[in-house]
């Protein structure tokens, strides 16, 4: 009987224990919004873009929209497919909708389960290519790039991020 005592003395102790265990800590709030980058940013982000683009010979759609999801710039190089205009355009809004790449969403539904409850979200196109553009530690647009694989539409919309002072 002394035995039984002592293992649910512990059993007691450990549920104890785990009431008083440290939380996770919050995650860190999402940046806030800033001023609309102008189209003179726009310009020099899809020229980012597309230099990259050139580079590795993708054909692409580039879309940049200022930190209220409002069109400022949707460029076509020669030749890319116009079926990837609606998408670039999408992923620049989510982005910037959502306060995070669109490749968040892309690896949330990856994990299968409730997680495909995202493409419910309006607005939300959840392949890679779509990121936030930040300036002093605030989100004023977003752009989204399409017409290659989502690996390379990622690829090039990181482009833009390097052209934004």
């Amino acid at each position: 009987m002394r035995f039984l005592k002592i293992s649910i003395a512990t059993a007691t102790l450990f549920s104890a224990g785990a009431v008083f265990a440290q939380a996770p800590a919050p995650p860190p709030a999402p940046l806030p919004y800033g001023p609309a980058l102008s189209l003179t940013d726009a310009r020099a982000c899809a020229g980012a873009v597309q230099a990259e683009a050139v580079k590795n010979q993708w054909l692409m759609v580039v879309a940049v929209v200022d930190s209220g999801g409002h069109s400022v710039l949707t460029e076509r190089m020669d030749n890319a497919q116009f079926g990837s205009v609606v998408p670039a355009q999408k992923k620049a809004t989510g982005a910037v909708a959502f306060r995070r790449p669109t490749k968040f969403f892309e690896d949330l539904i990856a994990q299968g389960g409730a997680a495909l409850r995202i493409l419910t979200l309006p607005g939300v196109l959840p392949i890679d290519g779509g990121l936030p553009i930040i300036r002093d530690g605030h989100i004023i647009g977003g752009v989204g790039v399409s017409g290659g694989t989502s690996q390379q539409d990622g690829l090039a919309a990181a482009a833009c991020q390097s052209m934004i002072k």
